[in-house]
């Protein structure tokens, strides 16, 4: 039987790449010794009908390519450098539709204070951005430095863009947050004085719990913990949808997902969502708000892997 992408999906081909080349830091981004410090470089590819909702505008797209690539450099606590920007557009897009691209894209790099300093552009079929983000740190917070007894927190409400995907109207929070995602850089520079590890909430929840997850750990999150209100229970009922699934599954929070020790937590000058702990169970639990335990499935959003 000849195997296809689609039957291991994205994750697995990277660990391919990974364990073919001794030069890649497998974290949220790449780190190369540079002058006395660290550059912290990261790259994200965006396809119109794969990451861009039909109702997110282009100036939306534009944004959100700077937002995903600065994502990572906030979970490497990284100070911003440079980015480039990378565009294939198909020859028929309107040249008003191009210019708000690269004006969502001028006002991220404003936004995160992130320098456009150059890129490329080409044709395609439809719309793709090809976003490179650079900066520097001097000790980069890695996702798998966590000690047993550490505190796991997100540094704001997971699972509103999830729902947000899902929804017709506008003007709630939960669209708002699927539509214009923001990464949390100034987070992640406060975070790299006090957090033992970090990574951000790209792919869902408990996909990124089991990216980090390392032999003999264990980690155990808390329903009443993830504060879900009962709007977004009714809104997810009304769609016939699970709304642990979505918090769980889904992704594009952006948020980031770090763990602290109980001591550091305290002094922690911004604020965050505790969730749950780290323990030595080798497992990945939760405590739903009944007191049932149940294991939480590794499943996230993947490329490649057909539907």
């Amino acid at each position: 039987m000849t195997l296809k992408v689609s039957d291991i999906g994205e994750k697995e081909l990277v660990r391919y790449i990974i364990s073919n080349s001794k030069d890649i830091t497998p974290d949220d981004t790449a780190i190369t010794n540079f002058n006395d410090t660290n550059l912290i470089s990261t790259c994200d590819m965006l396809i119109q009908s794969r990451h861009f909702p039909k109702n997110m505008t282009y100036f939306d797209m534009g944004f959100k390519a700077v937002t995903v690539n600065v994502s990572d450099l906030a979970a490497m606590g990284a100070e911003p450098l440079g980015f480039l920007l990378a565009i294939a557009i198909p020859k028929d897009l309107r040249l008003d539709d191009f210019k708000e691209i690269i004006d969502g894209v001028l006002k991220a790099c404003d936004y995160y204070s992130i320098p456009l300093i150059g890129g490329d552009t080409n044709e395609a079929s439809e719309i793709i951005i090809n976003g490179t983000a650079l900066g520097l740190s001097d000790s980069p917070l890695m996702k798998d430095t966590y000690h047993k007894g550490d505190l796991i927190a997100v540094t704001g409400d997971i699972g509103l863009a999830a729902l947000g995907f899902e929804l017709d109207t506008w003007d709630n929070v939960y669209v708002k947050h699927a539509l214009r995602p923001e990464a949390k850089i100034k987070e992640g520079l406060i975070l790299k004085d006090y957090a033992t590890s970090a990574t951000d909430i790209t792919d869902g929840l408990a996909s990124e719990l089991y990216e980090i997850k390392k032999d003999d750990y264990g980690f155990m999150i808390y329903e009443e913990m993830l504060n879900v209100s009962d709007e977004y229970k009714q809104l997810a009922d009304k769609l016939g949808l699970d709304y642990l699934d979505l918090i769980l599954h889904v992704g594009e929070d952006f948020e980031l997902l770090f763990t602290i020790s109980r001591e550091n937590l305290e002094k922690l000058p911004i604020d965050c969502i505790v969730i749950g702990e780290v323990n030595d169970s080798d497992v990945i639990e939760l405590t739903l708000e009944n007191g049932f335990v149940e294991r939480i499935k590794n499943e996230g959003y993947e490329h490649y892997v057909s539907e």
